[in-house]
């Protein structure tokens, strides 16, 4: 992980003036069953986009609120990282993309029995969102919504 003082100076200072947004923090529901018996749901913040969908867009100002959906037997090294920070190495996500969804080792833990199933769908989101209201608001809920049609018991975020 990189110190701040290893960050370019415009980095550094652009992370000084940067007007966070402070949340409330929301409750996280209980888990209704053994983690042994749970569908288990990957959602990146990598920019990662599957084989011939579109590429994250560059120019919305703010930041690209959209998501793109990864089937649960995609081999995740075809998927294109299309990230749009600076801020971090890219190539550890370069030389292996389960380093920012790492659904082979989660396929590996429902062959163990550690999980009870992969979902069918995970999700893949923009990280470095300046101006997440349209996220917040639009986006999220309509994610949420998939991974319940999915029965997904357990999301695990994955951030960049």
């Amino acid at each position: 992980m990189a110190r701040i003082d290893d960050l370019p100076l415009w980095i550094r200072a652009t992370l000084k003036v940067y007007p966070w947004r402070r949340i409330d923090p929301i409750p996280c529901a209980p888990l209704r069953q053994p983690i042994a018996k749970s569908r288990v749901a990957l959602v990146t913040t990598a920019g990662l986009v599957p084989p011939g969908d579109r590429p994250f867009d560059e120019s919305i100002k703010g930041g690209d609120y959209s998501y793109r959906v990864v089937a649960a037997d995609t081999n995740v090294q075809e998927l294109g990282e299309f990230h749009r920070s600076e801020s971090f190495d890219h190539a550890g996500i370069a030389k292996d993309r389960n380093v920012a969804l790492p659904l082979d080792r989660l396929h590996e833990l429902a062959r163990r029995g550690e999980i009870g199933e992969v979902a069918p769908r995970h999700l893949s989101f923009m990280g470095s969102i300046t101006a997440p209201g349209r996220l917040v608001k639009r986006t999220a809920p309509e994610a949420a919504r998939l991974l319940v049609k999915d029965e997904v018991d357990i999301a695990l975020l994955v951030p960049v």
